[in-house]
């Protein structure tokens, strides 16, 4: 019998369920497609229980009998529907994957049935509030407006419409997200010779197949190395190809529907976009000011672009004469020449400090210092796969959170690099547990996993989103964890990145893999002065992507060509023009999760290098900032507007200023 259905006589008969605090490791029991389905209904019909008795309540509407079990409801719901999301992402096992999706639906299903259940929105807005706590109140307006958006004062009619809109939706994302995942390409080599210019462990790693050819493929380990070394400009160009072509031509129909209902979606709610409706709970508040945010970053990095592009044209006129323009597949290549060239470093001279292994402790060593914990890896875990790792999380010698870190590729698992949540964390109990799931070099038996200082800095951009969920833990799960508003919330990963700058702490665990000499403090300063080459036109590519995210749902669906707007909006801010038959659109992810603010990257690095100012430069591993910065940003989570957060922090409003000298200076 569906659960809708359950009755409520059976329910009211039922103790109250207690919060979720079973702390076990999520996958403990390594379930198969039907037993996850099965934990998933359990964790539904507890809910649903939950949600009966909080209806049914006829007193005076409290704290107590209203917003904890509320909280306590969508706590069941927000662990079902992360670990169906991890689970869908990675399980080796296609069939598991699918159960996930289904559990996926399933969940939000129920989520936006909540969302538009008037009764549940009255009770919690008759919550008697005068003796309650600031976050308390917050949690509670926050609550409030979150049902508003979500069209819980609609008409009868509407409210049903939406529920019809928000569950295909669903199902789009899952379609577009699949697609992306399940393309990984591949292109053949004839001869070795075709690497020239690679790391000489990249070749070593990719030995002839039986056929006497070379395979690579669209996962990140091949596709940087060879972008960034690789002399071929027939391979590069191949390679990158079908790196922007993955799930096409099957997402160009995906994402025509996802923008077609979203903004249906958008005008029963009535906003006159998707992205109007998208931002409306941002730090930016609307379309049109987070359009003037993208305008301002393109206008200050102008010049700079402008001076950088034209020493990537002086390159290649170099082997070229008469060269008028630079390609897409070529920048990368050209941008590692001028360094080698006009800046003396060479970035293969780094990754020989960076093997996976000795990465992966510095990072942890590295939290573990500033944020006053300690890790322990877990002897046999219950992971999905035998290469995930499991750790736990202490202070004080007491367990205090969990993580996974599934590290390398493999098919069927998600091909970039993100933070999962599986359990927020909360102060009566309940573990938070998350996964870092990326796709880095490593992880085969003899190979030291090589890594370019790009992807040290994706380890501590991640392990910054691990360390804020871990970290936050308030009463209300609703406000613990990463659950502040969107743009604020790739600030703290953009914090943890600046970490890998800084030649005292590379120097603590960034050693030669052969020799174990530290990485030399003159090699990182040049790293360093190095990098800064092509900022701003990295700028002017994170603008055009923003643009675009913004340009594909600011507008009626018949006005939205996105082959058109790809194309104009890159014409228009980098003077890279787009590749011939491409379509970079049908793999960007973020155009389902993120929708129309890709901004948000942005937005979060203004705020980033702001907090980031308050650290001593010279030492960035003094303990008192960091101790600082845990407790008035990390620790509270969504507890109270993230402006107000990084006011209390700052001492001020944030502003554009440190963010500013670094584009200008370096520093």
């Amino acid at each position: 019998m569906p659960l809708r259905y359950l009755a409520l006589a059976a329910t009211l008969a039922a103790p109250l369920d207690p919060p979720d605090t079973d702390n076990q490791p999520f996958w403990t029991g390594h379930p198969d497609g039907a037993g996850f389905e099965r934990a998933v209904e359990q964790r539904l019909l507890r809910a649903r229980r939950m949600l009966d008795r909080l209806v049914a309540v006829t007193s005076q509407r409290t704290i107590s009998n209203t917003l904890a079990p509320y909280d306590h409801m969508t706590r069941e719901l927000d662990r079902a529907a992360s670990e169906a999301g991890l689970i869908r992402n990675v399980h080796p096992d296609s069939a598991l994957r699918q159960a996930a999706e289904r559990s996926d639906q399933r969940v939000a299903a129920f989520a936006t049935e909540l969302s538009l259940d008037r009764r549940v929105f009255e009770a919690i807005e008759s919550v008697e509030l005068q003796d309650a706590d600031p976050v308390t109140r917050h949690y509670v307006g926050r609550l409030l407006r979150d049902f508003r958006l979500a069209g819980v004062d609609r008409d009868s009619a509407t409210r049903a419409r939406i529920k019809v809109l928000r569950d295909e939706l669903v199902t789009i994302g899952q379609e577009f997200d699949r697609n992306v995942r399940d393309d990984v390409r591949r292109i053949e080599l004839a001869s070795a010779a075709e690497l020239d210019g690679l790391p000489a462990d990249f070749i070593a790693s990719h030995p002839a197949g039986p056929n006497g050819r070379i395979g690579l493929t669209t996962e990140y380990p091949d596709v940087i190395p060879v972008l960034t070394y690789a002399r071929s400009d027939d391979l590069r160009r191949r390679l990158r190809a079908e790196f922007d072509n993955r799930a096409y031509p099957a997402n160009m129909a995906v994402l025509d529907r996802m923008i077609a209902r979203r903004d249906e979606l958008a005008r029963l709610l009535g906003f006159t976009s998707w992205a109007d409706y998208a931002v409306a709970d941002k730090m930016v508040g609307s379309a049109a000011k987070a359009s003037a945010f993208i305008d301002r970053v393109v206008a200050a990095s102008k010049d700079a672009a402008e001076r950088e592009y034209l020493m990537l044209l002086r390159r290649k006129q170099l082997d070229q004469p008469g060269a008028a323009v630079i390609n897409r597949w070529e920048t990368a290549y050209l941008r590692e020449l001028v360094r080698r060239s006009e800046y003396d470093f060479d970035s293969q001279k780094v990754r020989p400090y960076f093997p996976y292994e000795r990465v992966k402790q510095g990072v942890l060593d590295l939290s573990a210092r500033l944020f006053n914990v300690s890790f322990r890896r877990m002897k046999d875990p219950p992971v999905w796969h035998p290469s995930v790792e499991g750790w736990e999380m202490l202070e004080g010698g007491e367990l205090v959170g969990r993580f996974y870190l599934d590290m390398h590729p493999r098919p069927g698992k998600y091909g970039h690099a993100a933070h999962f949540r599986v359990r927020t964390g909360t102060t009566d109990g309940a573990l938070p547990e998350s996964a870092l799931i990326c796709n880095f070099p490593g992880g085969t038996p003899g190979e030291p996993g090589l890594m370019d200082h790009g992807d040290v800095e994706t380890f501590l951009h991640e392990f910054g989103h691990l360390m804020h969920a871990l970290l936050a833990r308030q009463r209300w799960s609703g406000v613990s964890g990463v659950r502040t508003e969107w743009d604020f919330v790739e600030a703290p990963s953009q914090m943890l990145e600046e970490w890998g700058w800084d030649p005292a702490v590379l120097a603590g665990f960034a050693r030669h893999h052969q020799t174990g000499e530290p990485i030399p403090a003159q090699l990182v300063h040049q790293l360093k002065r190095a990098t800064e080459f092509g900022r701003a036109l990295d700028m002017r590519t994170q603008m055009t992507y923003a643009r675009i995210s913004l340009s594909l749902y600011d507008r009626p669906p018949a006005q939205v060509d996105s082959d058109s707007i790809v194309s104009a909006v890159t014409r228009a801010y980098t003077p890279v023009p787009p590749m011939p038959g491409t379509h970079m659109q049908t793999s960007f992810t973020h155009l389902n999760g993120y929708s129309a603010f890709y901004y948000t990257y942005m937005w979060s690095l203004v705020i980033a290098k702001d907090l980031f100012s308050r650290f001593d430069q010279s030492d960035l591993l003094a303990a008192d900032p960091a101790r600082r910065y845990r407790r008035l940003i990390l620790e509270r989570g969504g507890s109270a507007p993230a402006a107000r957060l990084v006011e209390d922090f700052l001492g001020r409003p944030f502003s554009f200023n440190a963010w500013r000298k670094w584009l200008e200076t370096g520093t």
